[in-house]
This record gives C-alpha cells, structure tokens and sequence, in this order.
C-alpha cells in the first residue's frame, strides 16, 4: 500500500531523525490508518549480507504484521502476530518483533526464521540483531539447508553476517523421525562448537564424534567440511586407502580440488605408495560457450623392473625399460566451429602399458590406447569428416606398437538424397585413407560407393526392395608379404576392384488378430536374390585388408548385401537368401522368431574358416525371442552347419524373477577364436592353438533387494579351458543419507605375463559429506 498520501505530514515532521525513527514514524501512521493487518516499506542498512549478493541499503524492506505498537517514549516499535520483514533475497519472520530505535536492535520471539537467498532457512527460539541483521545472537537454533541437511545449535553469535559461531551444535543430513524427533538420525556429527563461514563456504566443527544411530564411532578433535549450500569450493577431497596392492603395496590418496572460474576447475591427486614411487595426478575440465576441453594427467616415478616372459605364442617378450620417470595423458575436447561444422581430439598415450597396470590407471587391460584428431560438417542429407588415428599396444604379447597403424588423413563422406521422380533414393558413401605401418602392410585407398534404392508394394501386400550398387575401390600398397595380409609378394603393388550388385528384396506378411484384438499374429515369408561378379575374396587381385578383418554371418547379416565389416572384402557372385520371420504379440507377451539360409553359386575357399558360406547352401541361422511376461525373457542365436549338423555359432541369454529378485545367464560358443587369426601368417603353417581353441563359455548372475539391502554376484567359466574367467559379489545397504557396499572381484586373465588377483573395495557413503573407500 502506498504511504506518502496518508502520512506525508507525519514524514516532514519527523525528517531530520534516523531510517530507525522514520520507520516508527511509518508505523503509527499505520496504526491510526489500518487497525488490523499492516504493511509497509522503508530504507534501512542493509540487512545481512550472505554469499554471493549483498542487500543494498538503497532498497526497500517491507514489513507485514497483524498489529503494529509505537511506544513514543520508550523509542521502540512492536510487531505482532505473523510478522514478516523482507529485503531483496532475506526474509525475517516471527510471531514478535520489537525494534529498539535508540540502539538498533531488533529482538524477535517466537517461531524466528530466517531465508537465505540460496533457500536455506534458520530457526530459532529467540533473537536478537543489530547492525542491519548483521550481528546479534539466536537461542535453540535449527537450520535446514540444500540436499535435506540440517544444522542446530543451542546458541549462536553473527558475525558481520559472514561468520556464524555455534555451540553445542549438530549436523546430519538424515531424515527426522516424524512420531519421535528426540530418536538420534542414523549419522550426525555432534560438535563441542562450531563455525560456519558464510563467506568462504564451509563449516569447521571442533571436538566431534560421529554418532551411528546415537551411538558415538569416531571422535575427531577437527573435522570441515563445504557448506551444502555452495555448488562448488576449493578445498582437499576425502582421501583414500589400501592397505595391499600387487604393485602399490599400501598406498593412500590424498585428492585438492580447485575451482578456478565457474567454467573450469582442477583436481591434483598425489598418490603416495610402499612398494614403488609416488605419483601426482590431475583432472582439468573447462566447459566453453563453443565446446567443452577435458584433460587428465599424471607423472610417477616408477621403480618396477618388469621380467621377461613368454607368450601364448610361445615368443619371448621382453621387458624393456619400462620404469623410471612414467606418465600418461587422456585429453578429449569437442568445439563448435558454427552451426554446421565441428573440429575435437581425442588424445590416449602413455608412456608404457606396465606403467598403467602398476599405478591402476583406467584402461589398462584393453588391447589398445586409440587416439584421433578430427574436423566434420553437417548438411542436409550429408556427413563429411577428416581426422587422423594414432594406436597405442598394451598388450605386448599379442600387439606391439610397430605393428599397428597410423591413419593420416582419413576423409569419411556420406550423403542420402530426397526420393525422385522413380520413387527411389540415392546414396552414396567413401572412406579414404592413408595407412602407414613400421612392421606390416602400409596401404592407400581411395572409395566411391554409389546405391539406389527403390521400394515399392503391391495390392496383395508383398513389400519390394530393389537396390543397385556400385562399389570400386583403388588401392597402393607395399609390404603385402607382412601383416596382416602375408601374400607372396615383396613389390609395390597398385589394384583395385570394381563391384556392381543388385538385388531385389521380398517381405510378404500375413497378419490375423486375436483375443478381440488384443494379440497380432505374423508370419512373414522373406526371399531375397543378388547377383555381382565373384569377386574371389581379394586374394588374386593382392587387395589390402584393413577394415574387413572379420567375417560376420548371422541373423542379423543374413540379407546384408556385404557381410564383411568393411568395403576392402565384398560378398560377390549370385546367391539367394531365404528366411521366415514370425512374432505373436499379445497382452504384453512377445515371441519373436526368424530362420533363413543362404544359397551360392560361387564358393570362396579363402575365405576364413567356420564362416558358415563355405558349401553352397550355408549354415542355418536362427534367432529366437520370447517374453513370454514380465518376469521371464529369453534370446538365443545360433548358426547351424547342415553337412554336419554341428553349430558353429551359438549364443543365448536369459532373465528371470519377481520383485526384490532375479537371476541371470548367457552361454557363447565358436569352434575358434577369430582375434588370433591374423596374428600369424596362417597360409604358412597351420594356426597357432590359440587361434583353434574354442570359445565354449556361461555365464550367471543373480541379484536381489529388500527395503535399503541389495546384494548380488556373477561368475564367468570357460568351459573349453576349464577355468574361471571371473566371479565377484556386491553387498550394500543405502537409505536417505548412509550407504556402504563391500565389492569382491577374482579376474583370472592374464595380461603382460601377469594373472590378475582379487580385489576387495568397502565404500562408505555420507550424504553432502562425501564417499570414503578401502581397496
């Protein structure tokens, strides 16, 4: 309500005393005006100041009251019954309010609360401030805060309002019981006194236990922690622990976290160890207005001297000087160039692969590090990309580094146009390269694929594809006598190969209803015919292989125009495809199946073994699903030979349960083990054992909860090699503002000469304090 036209006399009079004065003059104005509810605005200091924006003196604070009191001789104003006073962001409320215009203090009784700009809000029985609410003292006080946590103390003084000293004071982050608020939460953190700096976001207690549902754990003469109401602060992270490492011995982790701007922050670790030397880390993620830069780090003195040993191939692998000065770098960034185009690394390099098995660095185990550089464009209709690739081997004993490529350039280029006047639409595709190999073949290639496709139906329902394709494909490549081709040649070679398919695709379904409509019915007879010259698998022609390594016949390749991986093999000559798909759909129940074969004229004998494409009519294969409910679902895959009915692929998964429980399984068999195929030269002599050992493996799982528990465990058993690959467990509990889970994981691969062990980790979680974790 506007005041100047009812008190304007009032104000003149009484202009010359303080902004306290001219408040009490505004009151009993509005006592004389207003007998019941009041409100009002007026100009004192400002009333607090919190993180971030201070109140300015210069704006308004209102006030709102069901009954206002001046008391001219006394020089004090009273608000009574649901008074509330507020200034920009802070809001004072309580059921009584006096205001002191001789000295400045206000003293509030009575439910007092206080809202902080960033939500949280403190109550108290009884306050007393001065100094713009800056200062004063608060009695019983309770705070609740972000992230459900709650402060309370029996007292507090304010400081400039920047400091809060508390005594006797309480923190947790648990919920209160409702039917009884003197039961202890499951934590809290009970403190002989404690500061909270607004101003730099935390809170230090001093003389704390740490109570586990009232009863005192730990005692810490000094613990601090952020303040939950900041989203970022600087400041040392929880520190880890392990008591025993193959490698490390007993190490400890001691994490800084750095917030630079409100952009970028910095995390350095330093890893301090008893069986080698010490380690320093870093993240740096910086989030851009144009993209986003994310670099991790790390330096260590590594005093490991790894032995030689011997490799399932039987070859000496030796150590090398992997020790001393190590250290990695894992950078990837992506930026925005404008609308339609982008430019972005991804860069993995370490200094060596022992070196990341000593000190635990993420991704060890892998076969490889890949690192690439790139710039790409987007239209309509269009990709375009141009990077570099750089591999890195860390597992010596199958891949050394001078045996993996460098790609510089690489142009990828697709585009997809509108249908035409035919109804068709065009695509077409290239991927081009420069490959170069120290140990190996080092190859160029240049691509031009060109494909049309046309679909149409008729009126009895049978759905038509014609596609017509063109691949060609030039190639100039030197060493082919090495990896991973080991032809018979040591000259320059340049050749090429030219590809034209078509084929002509057939879908015709049958569909019924049943259950009134509820459940569909399909059973769907699929042919498909494709001629192209028989190409004879690249072997005569000394084509390169770099993208087509792996032969894939399955299901899901089964009316695939080429059934490599890549272009640099094709699937020529005339065949037929033929398949059923069937699926009965209904109440939420589904089973779905598909079978088919393939029929050749031409047959490539070089073409890797247990292809399933190496007879005429090819392997059988099938796929089945069926979910038959909620609480069942099953999917298996097979590729059967006919000739001597024997699978030469199979794979089947499954889950099953009921609420609050389930259990797992899948099972995988090849006859070989593809990834070794091309680590020796096969044409030379028979293929290592390592190549002609079957994949016969199971795997299980089983996992339940009830109310905050959870538990579960797994295991991995090759069956061929009659051992475990792995097995492990997990056991927790959670609730509101507590968890703790204990993990156990056994790995028996042996990478590096080395077999993997057990490792046990128990994490501790506190809610806005953090997790701390034993390895």
């Amino acid at each position: 309500m506007a005041l100047r036209p009812f008190c304007s006399g009032v104000l003149r009079r009484r202009s010359a005393l303080s902004a306290a004065t001219a408040l009490g003059s505004v009151t009993a104005c509005l006592v004389a005006s207003l007998p019941h509810t009041a409100h009002a605005q007026f100009r004192p200091q400002a009333m607090h100041i919190n993180t971030g924006r201070t109140t300015s003196s210069d704006e308004p604070a209102t006030f709102q009251a069901d009954k206002v009191d001046y008391n001219d001789v006394e020089h004090t104003v009273t608000w009574t019954g649901n008074v509330q006073v507020w200034q920009g962001d802070h809001v004072l409320r309580a059921d009584k309010i006096v205001y002191d215009r001789d000295t400045g203090v206000i003293a509030a009784r009575g439910n007092v609360a206080t809202v902080q700009p960033d939500g949280s809000v403190m109550y108290a029985h009884y306050a007393e401030l001065t100094g713009g609410m800056k200062d004063g003292i608060m009695l019983h006080v309770n705070a609740t805060m972000p992230d459900n946590a709650k402060l309370a103390a029996n007292g507090m003084r304010r400081t400039g309002g920047k400091v809060n000293d508390m005594s006797r004071a309480v923190y947790t982050a648990c919920e209160i019981c409702e039917k009884d608020k003197t039961h202890p939460p499951f934590w809290q953190f009970r403190a002989f006194n404690a500061t909270q700096d607004l101003e730099h976001q935390k809170i230090d207690f001093r003389d704390a236990y740490l109570d586990i549902l009232g009863i005192p754990v730990i005692y810490l003469p000094y613990f601090s922690m952020t303040d939950p109401s900041s989203k970022r602060r600087s400041g040392f992270l929880m520190p880890g622990i392990t008591p025993h490492d193959r490698y490390l011995g007993t190490y400890i982790t001691i994490p800084y976290y750095w917030v630079i701007n409100q952009q970028s922050d910095l995390t350095v670790q330093g890893l301090f160890a008893t069986h080698t030397g010490p380690q320093v880390s870093g993240i740096y993620r910086n989030m851009l207005n144009f993209g986003q830069l994310n670099i991790r780090g790390a330096i260590a003195y590594d005093t490991h001297r790894p032995e030689s040993y011997t490799n399932g191939f039987g070859s000496n692998v030796r150590s090398g000087g992997n020790h001393g000065i190590q250290g990695h770098v894992f950078a990837n960034g992506d930026f925005a160039i404008n609308r339609y185009w982008r430019a972005g690394a991804n860069i993995n390099i370490a200094s060596s692969a022992n070196y990341m098995r000593d000190y635990r660095v993420q991704g060890y185990g892998s076969d490889t590090l890949n690192s690439n550089a790139y710039l790409e464009g987007f239209g309509t209709g269009s990709y375009s990309r141009l990077d570099g690739q750089y591999y890195q081997g860390l597992n010596q004993g199958v891949i050394h580094n001078s045996d993996l490529p460098f790609v510089l350039p690489r142009y990828t280029y697709s585009f997809t146009g509108q249908p035409d006047i035919l109804g068709g639409r065009f695509n077409l595709n290239t991927t081009d390269f420069n490959l170069k190999r120290s140990n190996g073949v080092s190859d160029q290639r240049g691509e031009l694929q060109l494909n049309w496709n046309r679909p149409f139906h008729t009126k009895m329902g049978q759905q038509f594809l014609l596609t017509l394709r063109l691949d060609s494909m030039v190639y100039r490549a030197r060493k082919l006598y090495q990896q991973p081709t080991y032809y018979n040649t040591s000259h320059t070679i340049v050749s090429g190969q030219v590809l034209p398919t078509i084929a002509l695709k057939t879908n015709w379904p049958f569909v019924r209803t049943f259950e009134h409509g509820r459940g569909s019915q399909l059973i769907e007879p699929i042919v498909q015919g494709i001629y192209a010259p028989n190409t004879g698998g690249g072997l005569n022609d000394l084509i390169p292989n770099e993208d087509s390594m792996s032969y894939e016949f399955t299901d899901s390749t089964l009316f695939s125009l080429n059934r490599y991986q890549g272009t640099d093999r094709l699937d020529g000559g005339l065949r037929g495809n033929v398949g059923v798909h069937a699926n009965w759909t209904w109440d939420g129940h589904i089973v779905d199946l598909l079978a088919g074969e393939s029929f050749q004229e031409h047959i490539t004998h070089d073409m890797l073994p247990y292809s399933g494409l190496d007879h005429h009519a090819s392997d059988v294969v099938a796929r089945a699903q069926v979910m038959p409910s909620q609480f069942f679902d099953f999917t298996a895959r097979m590729r059967l030979d006919p000739h001597t009915t024997k699978f030469n692929f199979a794979d089947a998964l499954f889950s099953a349960g009921v609420p609050h429980f389930r259990i797992r399984g899948g099972y995988v068999y090849e006859p070989v083990t593809p990834y070794y195929y091309f680590a020796t030269n096969y044409r030379a002599y028979s293929p290592n054992q390592l190549y002609t050992e079957r994949v016969s493996e199971l795997s299980g799982g089983v996992s339940t909860d009830w109310r905050n528990w959870h538990a579960s465990g797994f295991a991995r058993r090759s069956l061929s090699r009659k051992e475990f690959v792995s097995l492990g467990g997990d056991l927790g509990y959670n609730n509101d503002c507590f968890g703790i889970d204990f993990m156990y994981l056994k790995q028996y691969t042996t990478i590096g000469g080395q077999q993997r062990n057990s490792t046990y980790l128990v994490t501790i979680s506190l809610k806005t304090l953090g997790a701390f974790g034993l390895k």
